[in-house]
Formats: structure tokens, sequence, C-alpha cells
């Protein structure tokens, strides 16, 4: 069976679809997955066992430069490797208008949520075939739902499987050490640099090696703030996202903010402590085995504003006390601690 999955992005949400795929290769044997996916994530869905081909995607580049796309032809060449393979079915997991209007270039039954499940009900209209994923779970639960739905599956019970070796990525020579995933897109999300600075002199005290990631110019300054002066504590190079996933899987532990890097580490099943302000782990948190949340309760937690400071009350402390224990226990469990 030969199945053509759209689901372009974010980051987290792309990692969030791997299991389903997982839960889909073990019930029907033989089954193989074309990936339609933005450009920057494509490296990704190429990890999986069950994806055959990944096609990428440039949707944020188009839509700043439609002229341009249309007379280079991408969008042209894009639509003749649609139709270059025989589907059973499309899915398409996005539930976003955007990824409904890809379905239209394939001859195949379109499987999505229904209206009451997309997130854009309007996508709903693309399909042949919808089906009802209740909102209130996890969004990789959802996935895996949509997929059994859509394949004719019993849902598996228990963690879903990302599916990725990590062995693999990982380089096992080096000394131990522990990876702060500092970088985030909303203001509001961003851990206070001094209880980054904090954390480190703590962790570095104790004998642990620290290396951060940096993914812009303003995330490197962070990061050498937070490394000025502490001998173990070391700012990595510019790195493109297969080697962060290097990175992540060779980590003793990740210390992260609401990141997509931090979905990765728990797909790498890497034990993180993730950090939450203005939003709540429920139903977009990192999840697996050795998954710790840890929400903040000031004013403005969990609320959604992009834009204003909420991490009162969970400083390099608490933060602190809780990756001594993960760094000291052998396994850890999946848990939220508001």
């Amino acid at each position: 069976m030969r199945v053509l999955l759209i689901k372009t992005s974010s980051l987290g949400d792309v990692i969030h679809t791997l299991p389903a795929l997982t839960d889909a290769a073990r019930a029907i044997p033989g089954i193989r997955f074309d990936w339609v996916v933005e450009e920057g994530f494509a490296e990704i869905p190429a990890w999986h066992p069950a994806v055959a081909q990944v096609i990428p995607v440039a949707i944020r580049r188009w839509r700043k430069h439609p002229l341009q796309t249309w007379k280079s032809g991408e969008w042209r060449r894009f639509k003749a490797r649609l139709r270059e393979t025989r589907y059973d079915l499309v899915i398409d997991a996005q539930g976003l208008l955007k990824s409904a209007w890809l379905t239209r270039y394939v001859k195949a039954p379109v499987a999505g949520l229904d209206r009451d499940s997309a997130r854009e009900p309007i996508a709903a209209r693309f399909y042949d075939r919808r089906y009802a994923v209740a909102r209130e779970q996890h969004a990789l639960q959802r996935t895996r739902a949509l997929f059994a739905e859509a394949l004719d599956y019993p849902l598996p019970t228990g963690i879903g499987d990302y599916g990725l070796d990590r062995a693999q990525l990982a380089d096992p020579a080096g000394e131990p050490y522990v990876l702060f995933l500092h970088g985030t897109t909303w203001a509001s999300k961003h851990w206070p640099e001094a209880d980054w600075r904090a954390l480190a002199e703590r962790i570095a005290e104790r004998g642990w090696a620290i290396r951060l990631p940096w993914g812009n110019p303003t995330e490197k300054s962070r990061a050498e703030r937070i490394a000025a002066g502490l001998e173990k504590v070391a700012v990595l190079p510019k790195l493109n996202l297969a080697g962060v996933a290097k990175v992540i899987a060779g980590a003793r532990a990740c210390v992260a903010v609401d990141t997509g890097l931090g979905h990765l580490a728990a797909a790498l099943d890497v034990p993180c402590i993730s950090l939450y302000g203005p939003t709540r782990p429920d139903r977009v948190g990192a999840y697996g085995r050795s998954q710790v949340h840890l929400c903040a309760s000031g004013p403005g937690a969990g609320l959604g504003d992009r834009d204003t400071p909420c991490f009162d009350r969970l400083d390099a402390e608490r933060v602190g006390t809780e990756l001594e224990a993960l760094l000291l226990a052998p396994e850890s469990v999946f848990e939220d601690r508001a």
C-alpha cells in the first residue's frame, strides 16, 4: 500500500506525526509513505523507516514571492512530482486550508479530519473521507487516531513510538554533556537569561559539561553570554537540523523552552526538562519517556500571550533541582509539574 502524507509544518507538528507512521507500519506490513513537508524540515521524515520519499514544499517561501515561484517553474515541478506516483490514499494530517489545497493535485481518495475536528473546518470540504477525532487530547495522539481510522486498524494502546534510532545518530565519543535548548520564537517563551546563566553555573560546578546550540545571531550572542568564563560550558558552531539532532541524540539530558527542538529531544528518547510559560503542555507538550514539564505560575502563564514574560516562580534553583534528579535517575517517567 502506498500513501501520500501531507503534514508540512511546524517542526513540532512534523515530529508529532512520526508515531502514527510507526503504528501504521506495524498494523499493515509493507505500507510505504511519501511525505509532503516544508523544505526546512525535509530531513526529519527521511529518518523514519516507513517513509519512501520526502517531497519538499516551500509554501512559506512561495507566499512571499508568488511571481518568482511561478516564473521559476517550482510550482509546476512540485505538482508534477505529486502526480508521478500512484497512491492508494492521501492523508492530510494538517487539517488546514493550505494543506487541503495540495490534495487537489493527486488522483487518489483523500482522508482527513471532519469539520468539527480540523483546525480549519473549511479544509474538510476537500476530503473524500472525514473522521471525527476528539480535540481534548495530545496532538500526537490525535494524529495516531486519524491514521487508525483512515487506514482501518485498531488504535494501539500505550505510549507512541517515534520510530527513530537514537544510537544511529549519536556520537558516543567525548565526555557526557547536558544540552541547553534556549532558542524560541515568542518573546514570552524565553526563560530569563539570568536563570540560564545561574543554571549553567550550578550544573558546571557539579562537573557536567554543557553545550549551547544556536540558530541565529541573537541566539548566538545569548549563548556566549551564558557561557562566558565557564570552563565546562561551550557554545557550539552553527549547525543544520541534522547536526543539531546529532548533538541532541548524544546528550545525557536537555533543558528546553517550548521549542521544536524540545520535541526532537523527546522523539530521540533523550531525558528533557521543558519549561512552559505562556503555553501549557497538555495538548502540544514534549511527549515521551523521561520528559518533565515545568510550568510557570506567574501572571499571564498559560494564556498564550506572545509578548508578556510570565516565568515567575520558575527559577534556576527549581529547574536545577529537577535536572540533577533527572541526571541521577537511570530512567524517568513522563510527567507534568505545575
